[in-house]
């Protein structure tokens, strides 16, 4: 190579160095005239600031947990080179977007996983603000996940619970091995998941008939292929440089999973529509709660147009997918907290052995009594919450957070975790201390604890979620004690995604309370 192409080169890079360099102080500039939140510097071309998340072996909640830590509680970043994003980690920061702003910020970001998985953004979950979110909204409030309708199909919740136990308890009579182990992740999801689909579809999946049903099958390959995808379209969502380096196949991944569950769940509800007559009447001469598919095809009767298949199956697939992960994924960290804290289950059990005389397995109607039991679940939450980032909110128009401007179209992240785990807002934050929830008032420093987001986009299935975690950890710990299977310590390390998995499932050994064997016998 000549020296003067050499020269030519050099002159070329020294060039684009000059410019990158003006680039990134002009839009530091505006930024400060702007009076934009806090931006970390620089904000590279192309990636923006997704730089700064450099640990890619810690979950990506904890990793903006920890830029949060760095440069503030209310931040306004770049992801990738046009996103932009506001990043929350202060209660009074959510406060002010969820309560103040509320409105403005309860908007759906136009994401991939939104217009595949949410059917065109008209799904309950990604739905936007406006009167279509508002019936859906509706529906799920007044006529799905009612307190009243939570209580009328409580049968559903206390019959596979006493299922469970009387499984265990004979698994315990015909095992040489006192006590036995019990694989925890797979007994707590089946239990959740016969919950739901029974109160959803007035059918279980999981039963000594049918443990491996093709439907139940289906139903785990779904949603885990969901999950897993969720993860590969924000980065395709952030980056779409991406898709020519490994990342090109999303959406088509999207729209055959799309397509998967679409005639799968279409298959249901054919289904249902052959036997809907015989199972009305069964439901009606028991006088029992109507099946959720019931009532929302009873809609679909009374206004087809307003209630095609697609919305009928994107809310059915939002009830029963989302409950069962979050519900399930928070009983597995309650048992794993409680086993590496022996004397939190010990004290648990004494306050329920109080309370319950053991000739009845407990209800619904002890909960109220139980109010330690309350504290265990909440602390669980607190610690490990199902959902550590809410889902994006996204502002429709320009609003004040914190003193700062924020502008229309600026995508929210609520990092539930990172406010959890808040030392301003927690004494210890990152110890398992359940008694810090005794006595505190229900609505008291709200936005400290936030496990089910807050606002009009609040998860409207808490009541659903308190009442079958509260009685299945409550029936468990009353008929079985826990232990460890190992001196080892129990493995906490969380996954990454939208949903906060244990990565290493839980087994653990069981063994009937001497207090309840006799009942246990005669279930």
């Amino acid at each position: 190579m000549s020296l003067a192409s050499m020269e030519a080169i050099s002159s070329h890079f020294t060039l684009a160095i000059v410019l990158l360099v003006l680039f990134v102080l002009t839009q530091r500039f505006f930024n400060k005239l702007q009076n934009l939140p806090p931006i970390p510097f620089p904000t590279l071309p192309l990636i923006g600031h997704l730089y700064l998340i450099k640990k890619k072996n810690i979950p990506f909640h904890k990793a903006l947990a920890d830029v949060s830590k760095k440069y503030g509680p209310v931040l306004y970043l770049r992801f990738g080179s046009s996103r932009k994003v506001l990043l929350v980690s202060s209660p009074s920061a959510v406060e002010e977007c969820l309560s103040k702003n509320d409105v403005i910020f309860a908007n759906r970001p136009p994401l991939l996983i939104g217009k595949y998985m949410g059917y065109n953004y008209t799904s309950l979950a990604w739905s936007s603000y406006g009167q279509h979110y508002r019936n859906l909204r509706q529906i799920a409030t007044a006529e799905l996940l009612s307190a009243r309708t939570v209580q009328m199909l409580s049968y559903i919740r206390g019959n596979e619970v006493q299922t469970l136990i009387g499984s265990l308890f004979q698994q315990s009579a015909s095992n040489t091995e006192r006590p036995f182990v019990v694989d925890m992740k797979s007994v707590i999801f089946e239990l959740i998941f016969n919950v739901m689909t029974r109160m959803v579809f007035g059918k279980k999946y999981y039963s000594k008939s049918q443990e491996n049903s093709k439907e139940a099958k289906m139903f785990k390959e779904i949603g885990a292929h969901i999950l897993k995808l969720a993860t590969k379209t924000s980065v395709v969502d952030f980056m779409p440089f991406m898709r020519f380096f490994g990342y090109g196949k999303v959406k088509e991944e999207l729209m055959e999973v799309h397509e998967k569950r679409g005639k799968f769940m279409k298959a249901l509800l054919e289904e249902y529509r052959r036997t809907e007559t015989d199972d009305q009447a069964t439901t009606e001469a028991q006088g029992k709660k109507r099946s959720m598919i019931q009532v929302l095809l009873e809609l679909q009767a009374n206004e087809p147009e307003g209630y095609p298949d697609e919305i009928v199956i994107g809310l059915v697939s939002v009830l029963y997918q989302a409950s069962t992960e979050t519900s399930a994924g928070t009983l597995e960290w309650a048992f794993s907290l409680l086993l590496r804290h022996p004397e939190v289950m010990k004290k648990a059990q004494a306050e329920i052995d109080r309370v319950i005389d053991n000739n009845r397995l407990m209800g619904d109607s002890d909960m109220a009594q139980l109010p330690y039991l309350r504290c265990i679940i909440k602390e669980t939450m607190r610690l490990h919450p199902a959902i550590p980032l809410l889902l994006p909110h996204y502002s429709s128009k320009d609003c004040r957070v914190a003193g700062f401007h924020v502008p229309h179209g600026t995508m929210l992240l609520v990092n539930v975790w990172a406010i959890h785990h808040d030392l301003e807002s927690w004494k210890e934050p990152e110890k398992f201390i359940p008694e810090r929830f005794e006595g505190i008032e229900k609505n008291k420093d709200e936005f400290k604890f936030i496990p089910f987001g807050s606002g009009r986009r609040r998860c409207p299935g808490d009541n659903l979620a308190m009442s079958s975690i509260a009685l299945a950890l409550g029936t468990l710990l009353q008929c079985f004690d826990w232990e460890r299977i190992s001196s080892q310590e129990i493995d906490m390390s969380e996954g990454s995604g939208i949903l906060a998995f244990k990565v290493q499932p839980l087994k653990v050994k069981c063994c009937p309370r001497a207090n309840m064997v006799s009942l246990l016998s005669q279930l």
